[in-house]
């Protein structure tokens, strides 16, 4: 059986496992239509995230933002790596999916609501139609793969009474909130751990590292776009011209460098066992979340520039400078083992983190921000040239 990638105009195929080194291996329209979608959960997180950040409530702020951000995150990775092993693309394949974008919609919808006031009944709705549509994909899968028949099951039971606990979370008491959000955050990242013991799903390497690189590079337009949209409202109220560019270079420079940073090296060749994969793919959450961050944190110091929120400078600063700071270690600690790069490329990249901190208290944070990430991809790329062979990176 063929297994390279299916005919769009298939009614129904049997869901059978594609192969772990198949060929020619890319991301689907319907992947990139999703990818979209749920981008607009992330916007609606981060645009409430800044909110909360500016009228002063930063740990509620936080707090929320962290809660909010995990159900996106989840989602789109169950999704992500389902999809790797059994993208059929036929019909019933494309009706649940967009279900599960539905599902996106919805959540985004109630991000704000649930980070600025703590109700969590429509995106916790949202979240439950994604998770349902994924068990009926899990479901279809075991009827087709007898391999990984008791793996799929245990994916289908375990996201199930998952979803049940998050209904009833719903009705408890509020001061059980967050210990029952941990407690059901738990279970869910328990659930591939334990399912993939049976049998391990054909998840593609290089599809999973393209997918997850994709969703990076929207997430940093995301950032951008919110960015460009509050230097122009700022415009509009005719601000400081002078202070404006300062923040809008440094935004630029950040973003630039930390494209750069992500992509210098090749994730797939990294993911060669589950466990890697594992660690890999949970440690995504606070690379997209940073990365959301840092244009709610732009954001922010631009409505600051324009004596706009509660916040002091340094607290704004900090809005901007923790997020690329988190940004950078995680990528570099993804990244960096078995690079096989001298003591100077490990020292670089915690030197950067803490000059970018330190940058929360200069005169201009964003500016400086920006010049330190760049200055940290010149001198790894500077080490690469005196390293024939070697891949410039983290």
């Amino acid at each position: 059986m063929s297994h390279s990638q299916p005919a769009p105009s298939a009614w129904h195929r049997r869901m059978t496992a594609r192969l772990a080194d198949e060929e020619h291996r890319t991301a689907t329209m319907l992947e990139l239509f999703f990818d979209l979608c749920f981008v607009t959960a992330v916007s609606q997180a981060a645009t409430a995230f800044e909110h909360e950040l500016a009228e002063g409530r930063v740990g509620h702020g936080v707090l929320g933002y962290a809660m909010v951000f995990f159900a996106i995150w989840w989602a789109w990775m169950n999704f992500t790596w389902f999809a790797s092993a059994y993208d059929t693309d036929d019909v019933p394949y494309r009706l649940l999916t967009l279900v599960q974008i539905t599902g996106a919609l919805v959540l985004a919808a109630g991000a704000a609501e649930a980070l600025e006031h703590e109700d969590f009944t429509v995106i916790t709705w949202g979240y439950v139609i994604m998770r349902l549509a994924m068990v009926t994909q899990w479901l279809r899968a075991a009827s087709c793969d007898p391999e990984r028949r008791r793996t799929c099951l245990s994916y289908a039971v375990g996201i199930f009474v998952v979803q049940i606990g998050w209904v009833v979370r719903l009705a408890l008491p509020e001061d059980t909130g967050l210990l029952t959000f941990a407690i059901l955050v738990v279970a869910e990242i328990a659930v591939p751990v334990l399912a993939e013991r049976t049998a391990t799903t054909t998840w593609h390497p290089h599809h999973i590292a393209e997918r997850y690189g994709l969703f990076t590079l929207i997430v940093l337009g995301e950032s951008i776009t919110a960015a460009t949209g509050a230097v122009r409202a700022s415009l509009d109220t005719h601000a400081a011209l002078g202070d404006l560019a300062t923040l809008v270079v440094g935004g630029i420079l950040t973003v630039f460098a930390l494209w750069w940073l992500y992509f210098s090296q090749s994730a797939a060749e990294r993911l060669t066992t589950l466990r890697t994969a594992l660690l890999w793919g949970y440690g995504h959450y606070f690379v997209f979340a940073s990365a959301a961050a840092v244009g709610a944190g732009l954001a922010l110091n631009v409505a600051h520039t324009t004596g706009h929120g509660e916040l002091t400078d340094r607290a704004s600063a900090a809005a901007y400078t923790i997020p690329v700071a988190v940004f950078i270690t995680v990528v570099w600690l993804l990244h960096h083992r078995g690079n096989g790069r001298g003591r100077a490329a490990d020292v670089l990249h915690p030197v950067a983190v803490v000059a970018i901190l330190a940058a929360t208290f200069a005169p201009s944070p964003v500016l400086v921000t920006g010049i330190v990430a760049a200055l940290l991809i010149t001198a790894t790329l500077v080490l690469a040239a005196r390293a024939p062979g070697k891949i410039p990176a983290s």
